[in-house]
């Protein structure tokens, strides 16, 4: 059959090669500073985003653990950076933005997904695991966005994407602490949505379901107290009440926060996107 005709493998392989080249450009030569981005959904989001051709600050409260992705991207040809932080202390913040922007030039791209939680009754939630919980999940939300901010409106454009959860548009027994901190990520987001709209600065949520990450390695026996369960019976249990009857992976919130610091999601800010199996649906 004479070339470029239907059963043209080799010419199908140079097209497919060309669209992968496409379709792996997302981002190209943006830079994003990804925190908690050394495991779990944080991680999938620096992989997924140095695929698609963005250098990468990986920050988090683990140096040795935020090495390893960096060098996973490396491995993979692209750039990235691995960043020491506290995301609770301002001046931490601070430095690591000075950091990101000495070695990577700019930033365009903001992710909050450091985060901690706990499942435990509030009557024993205590002082010092509620300020945790909303020093790390909210206030380290702010403190990276006021300190990237400056530098989007020099720049004149940006994208803020916060990790919520499902938590934060219901609340739920046994998670006070979480749920505020979550609701408050989610207010957080609107205001600064509608403050900084005019200076093409998009805010956007991710409200994940059940994502079993090693945050839950500890949270299933917590949840199993709470329901009388083992461990793997809480898994079980809670896989059950998803619609899809499944968790998300990783990668799938990594590719909603994809969309959400390409230029495809220029038109959406001030959102709250749920990402949960439908198991939330508001």
């Amino acid at each position: 059959m004479p070339r470029g005709g239907l059963c043209d493998g080799h010419r199908i392989r140079e097209l497919s090669t060309e669209v992968s080249s496409i379709m792996s450009t997302r981002l190209k030569n943006k830079v994003a500073l990804v925190t908690g981005g050394a495991s779990g959904i944080g991680e999938a989001i620096c992989l997924r985003f140095a695929e698609e051709g963005a250098h990468v600050a990986v920050a988090d409260l683990n140096p040795d653990a935020a090495d390893r992705v960096v060098k996973k991207i490396l491995e993979q040809e692209g750039e990235a950076l691995g960043i020491k932080v506290n995301v609770c202390h301002q001046q931490e913040v601070q430095q690591m933005v000075k950091k990101a922007l000495e070695r990577l030039g700019r930033i365009d791209i903001l992710v909050n997904s450091a985060g901690v939680s706990r499942i435990l009754p509030f009557l024993e939630t205590t002082e010092e695991i509620w300020d945790e919980t909303l020093a790390v999940n909210l206030k380290g939300t702010f403190l990276c966005c006021q300190a990237v901010i400056p530098h989007l409106l020099k720049q004149g454009k940006g994208k803020i994407i916060n990790l919520s959860s499902q938590s934060g548009k219901r609340g739920t027994s046994w998670y006070a602490a979480y749920c505020a901190s979550k609701a408050g990520v989610i207010g957080l987001t609107q205001s600064l949505a509608m403050e900084f709209a005019p200076h093409r600065i998009n805010f956007n949520a991710i409200c994940p379901g059940i994502v079993f990450t090693s945050m839950w390695d500890k949270q299933l026996a917590q949840y199993g107290r709470k329901r009388g369960l083992t461990p793997e019976q809480a898994r079980e249990y809670l896989i059950s009440r998803i619609p899809l009857g499944r968790p998300a992976q990783p990668e799938e919130v990594a590719n909603l926060a994809l969309f959400l610091a390409s230029d495809e999601s220029d038109y959406m800010t001030g959102q709250a996107l749920n990402l949960t199996g439908g198991q939330e649906m508001h």
